[in-house]
């Protein structure tokens, strides 16, 4: 018999009572928040590049390179270390979890896609390159707007019920290690920046305050320079 989806508040598929949270996965959403804003305003970056202007094209492609390594690695980790424990813990989201990995196959192909396509027009800045890449990246926000809210709605809530503040936490340390290398203020600023507020609840919560410091003597004036290069301004 197919497990009975459970209600996307977690509550018990009986109607039962819903049992207290365990953890905080707002990060899940937070992350979602910059992949959402990052691949959303890609196709004008590409749009923004002269044909040929293969200097502007490399710096655009660098930053949808490190979009598609964070994306990898996200759903690496959630491959991982998150489908398994709730199909463990909770064996009525068996239903959501499947849809999930469902998700992560339709996105790595178009991921797959934009990941073989960027080299070439990197080197070129043509136009005619920089088609592959923006039909890929159709197929990333297609695919994103399906699985982000949907992953969101049912299955942060039951990750709240079941998991502990340490095995959350694991998340945020994998996207964290997965950055490449030098690119830290630029995810850093791009993450403050997909915030409704701007990043300042963000900073409060999870960098201590010589971090917050380095951030605004250091990290913004490196991203901001770095958003500079990418909008051609």
């Amino acid at each position: 018999m197919p497990a009975t989806a459970l209600p996307s508040e977690g509550a018990a598929p009986n109607g039962g009572p819903v049992s207290a949270k365990t953890c905080d996965a707002r990060g899940m959403a937070e992350i979602h928040r910059m992949f959402r804003a990052g691949f959303r305003e890609a196709p004008a970056l590409i749009a923004g590049v002269a044909s040929g202007d293969s200097a502007h094209a490399d710096v655009v492609g660098d930053h949808l390179a490190m979009l598609s390594v964070s994306l990898h690695a996200h759903h690496e980790g959630e491959d991982s270390h998150l489908w398994g424990t709730l199909e463990e813990r909770a064996p009525a989201c068996a239903v959501h979890v499947e849809r999930m990995k469902e998700h992560h196959a339709q996105l790595l192909v178009h991921l797959t896609e934009m990941d073989g396509a960027l080299p070439r027009w990197r080197a070129s800045g043509l136009a005619a390159d920089a088609a592959p890449v923006q039909d890929a990246l159709d197929g990333i926000n297609a695919a994103l707007a399906i699985h982000l809210p949907d992953e969101e709605a049912n299955i942060v809530p039951v990750m709240e019920r079941t998991m502990t503040p340490k095995e959350v936490d694991w998340f945020g340390e994998h996207g964290r290690k997965a950055t490449p290398k030098g690119k830290n203020w630029e995810a850093l600023g791009a993450i403050l920046a997909s915030q409704p507020d701007g990043g300042a609840e963000w900073q409060r919560e999870h960098l201590p305050a010589p971090a917050r410091l380095l951030w605004r003597m250091v990290g913004k004036r490196k991203y901001e320079k770095n958003r500079s290069q990418l909008t051609g301004s």
